[in-house]
């Protein structure tokens, strides 16, 4: 039998349903105030307020499969594994079952529902050191589902331990494996866990203790169970393919790519150890990503998720070319993700038109965009390909060449500039090489990777230093990782007062800019630190300094009354009924919480809040700018 996506997915809710869990939607790939990622980058990560603690509304057993983005890796993606999208299935338990429910279960999907032979299965669990006791429960209960001893091994905490941060909550996890190899699988999995055709394709975190400010681990009160599956690199282990690109997920993509760019080999062999095949995986992970990304309102920018997502676009039409692809095909090939995806994450369908004109948009930009680097290129090389002569720089020898037509040093050869985003480098190396500093230049603002900038340099005569770009190219990369990974210190997931206060105020600061703007007002992004929130909202043009004046004064006259907030849970379409602000209606369950804070704000939202608004003190915005298209931003901070 052949596994799909969507038969794992589907197999997946109704497994769950079975067994009580309510299957909820995915949220957005955007942090709702999470400041610690630029995406969502696992199932768990929109679920931390209720992991937390707080109640979710559709009980505490709960399932489902969540669109995440990890950007850390943007430059390995075009091998056979890395993707930038992918789909994470998960269950979560908040407070109710814990280990042994979730094992047995674990053992019964993967044999009962996936039809995976005992034989080729494999687990590890927690071996246990001076900090926290071996994890002998969880060995026990794969020991009474049929999971041989020596197929199970004992790791240490980089494999199998799992925490928040260095302070709060955090526990063992166990993993499974599937062997993927030829040969019969080996009987020791102690000894040969690290062969790579053992597989991960589960894992299952039991959150049962919290480390405090001093670094002791206490049992918390209230255990929960958070699994994840990702889907699509399940499915290349059950089918034991050699690529991700050959699953289903990638099909009809790679289809449409072959016929753009007239290459058969494109969909006949996607996992080709080829130049055009290597092109073709990155046109298609990208633009699967980015109709992901716009598909929640996002549009191309200079900073954060719209930086991200510009590159990605940009990234991926630079591999069409290489290809032949021809001019406008993000367009098209986002519309095949839509209609493939949409039945899964029906936002796709509702959100079209804006994917597809900002895609075309950004298209017909960027290739402007490539105009300018390469006339950036030939500023750049004017010094080597024009020679001092003693007409124009007395100073230098004789015998240069007479060719220079410029009558001052100033006019023909300016001093070099060191702008710091070029780390003090000058523009041009002496004699024919360009700098790899100008040349990351080149790639970092302009787009061009570095085989274009030497394409264009060997026209020339020139060469490129390559080692100086690649020092400066894996710098640039280590501050995306870092920026992608752990953009700010702090985030809602601590819980900490100062977050939650800030949290509140949003939802008074987007009441306020709707009374004040108008109702085409509506939340497109936010993300708090200890220090400030941001709140980011769909509103055409720049706000008046009166506009913002009378945001600031309505918030604080909401805070001086001192209204009780209050929380209720209902229906999408009651809460709605009822006056809320619902957004994003596809994160939503059947049941929602509403939080009501006196008669000035009411909004579907999962919380933690505070109790009243007085407690906010006082509200300060700080400052209102772009973020993307038709999208401004707040920065403002309570005291």
């Amino acid at each position: 039998m052949k596994h799909t996506t969507d038969n794992l997915r589907t197999a997946w809710f109704e497994f769950w349903r079975a067994r009580e869990h309510a299957i909820i939607p995915s949220a957005g790939v955007l942090p709702d105030n999470d400041p610690t990622a630029l995406f969502h980058n696992s199932g768990m990560h929109p679920l931390v307020p209720f992991l937390m603690g707080e109640s979710h509304p559709e009980g505490v057993r709960i399932a489902n499969a969540q669109k995440c983005i990890r950007t850390g890796d943007i430059d390995e993606v075009g091998d056979a594994s890395h993707l930038t999208f992918f789909e994470m299935l998960g269950n979560w338990s908040l407070g109710d079952y814990f280990k042994d429910d979730q094992i047995r279960w674990s053992f019964e999907f993967l044999t009962q529902v996936l039809k995976l032979p005992v034989k080729n299965l494999a687990v590890s669990v927690f071996a246990g050191d001076d900090d926290a006791p071996r994890d002998t429960e969880a060995a026990e209960v794969w020991k009474s589902c049929d999971i041989a001893d020596e197929r199970i091994a004992y790791l240490g905490k980089k494999h199998n331990w799992w925490a928040k941060g260095d302070i709060g909550p955090c526990g063992p996890d166990t993993e499974m494996f599937f062997w993927v190899g030829e040969d019969p699988a080996p009987a020791n999995f102690q000894d040969t866990h690290d062969d790579p055709r053992w597989v991960e394709i589960w894992n299952d975190v039991f959150m049962q203790f919290h480390r405090d400010a001093q670094g002791k681990l206490h049992p918390l009160p209230q255990k929960n169970i958070d699994t994840g599956m990702g889907l699509e690199r399940t499915v290349v282990a059950l089918n034991k393919m050699s690529s991700v690109y050959e699953t289903d997920a990638f099909a009809s993509l790679l289809q449409k790519l072959s016929e753009l760019s007239d290459k058969p080999e494109i969909a006949n062999n996607p996992a080709a150890n080829t130049e055009t095949a290597r092109s073709a995986r990155i046109i298609a992970d990208h633009i699967r990503t980015a109709t992901i990304i716009l598909a929640d309102s996002v549009a191309p920018s200079n900073m954060d998720q719209g930086y991200i997502l510009r590159r990605l676009i940009r990234r991926a039409i630079r591999h069409g070319r290489k290809i032949n692809m021809p001019e406008q095909f993000c367009n098209i090939l986002a519309k095949t993700v839509i209609d493939q995806l949409s039945p899964t994450y029906p936002e796709l369908k509702w959100n079209e038109s804006f994917v597809l004109e900002e895609l075309e948009r950004e298209e017909a930009q960027f290739q402007k965009t490539l105009e300018k680097g390469e006339r950036e290129f030939q500023k750049m090389i004017e010094p080597l390909s024009c020679p001092p002569t003693p007409s124009c720089h007395p100073e230098r020898s004789e015998g240069s060449s007479p060719s220079c037509h410029f009558k001052s040093r100033s006019s023909c050869h300016p001093e070099p500039t060191k702008p710091a985003h070029r780390g003090g480098a000058g523009r041009l190396d002496s004699g024919s090489q360009i700098s790899g500093a100008d040349a990351f230049h080149l790639y970092e603002t302009y787009g061009f990777p570095l085989e274009i900038t030497q394409e264009l340099a060997a026209e020339k005569g020139l060469t490129v230093d390559e080692k100086e770009f690649q020092r400066a190219f894996e710098a640039h990369q280590a501050l995306s990782r870092a920026g992608s990974e752990q953009k700010f210190k702090g985030g809602l997931g601590d819980q900490s007062e100062t977050t939650v206060k800030l949290h509140t105020a949003t939802h008074l600061l987007h009441a306020a800019l709707r009374k004040v703007l108008g109702l085409h007002v509506e939340q497109r992004g936010s993300n708090i630190t200890p220090e400030r929130l941001r709140f980011d909202f769909s509103h055409p043009e720049k706000m008046t300094p009166e506009q913002i004046a009378e945001v600031e004064q309505l918030v604080n006259e909401a805070i001086q009354a001192d209204a009780p907030i209050h929380c209720e849970e209902s229906t999408v379409d009651a809460a709605k009924e009822a006056g809320a602000i619902g957004l994003f209606e596809h994160k939503y369950g059947d049941k929602v919480k509403v939080y009501s804070m006196g008669e000035f704000s009411k909004e579907i939202c999962g919380g933690p809040h505070v109790q009243s608004t007085g407690e906010l003190g006082s509200f300060k915005i700080l400052k209102e700018e772009a973020s993307s298209r038709g999208v401004r931003r707040i920065k403002a901070t309570v005291s």
